[in-house]
């Protein structure tokens, strides 16, 4: 079952158990994915980095807006923006823990022979590469800063 298809699915069943945030959440889901259909042009199916690009970027809208209402004191709106990141969270890979990131900074490191920060830009676009979804960007390129600057 690929993504729309979870999708609409789960909406069918947020819809009869009446959960109004969880419905809220997937239906945003779904307006971002058919309006990246539409805007390709073609009637093909959303392909799975696609499909996870917007996920990443819906669950990080959603962060900011709530970190946001909590720095304005709306604490009710703070809420519903964070409910429908937890119900998006559920449809992105786990995340990797800062240790994990690191592992596999240093692997890219390794690999690509970087020595300075001069090399940042080559080892941030393999370690994108390889940790998309699974970590974030700017939490990569903290590692990657960290760990070029010392060496």
């Amino acid at each position: 079952m690929n993504l729309q298809e979870r999708i609409d699915a789960d909406i069918r069943s947020a819809m009869l158990a009446r959960e109004k945030d969880r419905l809220n959440a997937l239906r945003a889901i779904k307006s971002a994915i058919l309006l990246e259909l539409t805007k390709g042009g073609g009637g093909e199916g959303l392909d799975e980095t696609a499909g996870l690009k917007i996920l990443q970027k819906l669950h990080k809208q959603r962060m900011e807006s709530a970190a946001i209402y909590h720095e304005q004191q709306r604490t009710d709106l703070a809420q519903e923006e964070e409910n429908q990141a937890f119900v998006i969270e559920a449809y992105l890979p786990k995340r990797l823990s800062e240790e994990e990131v690191e592992a596999a900074v240093r692997d890219v490191i390794a690999s690509t022979g970087a020595a300075g920060m001069k090399d940042m830009g080559r080892v941030m676009g393999e370690a994108n590469k390889q940790l998309a979804g699974k970590a974030d960007g700017s939490a990569v390129a903290a590692v990657v800063k960290r760990l070029l600057g010392a060496g």
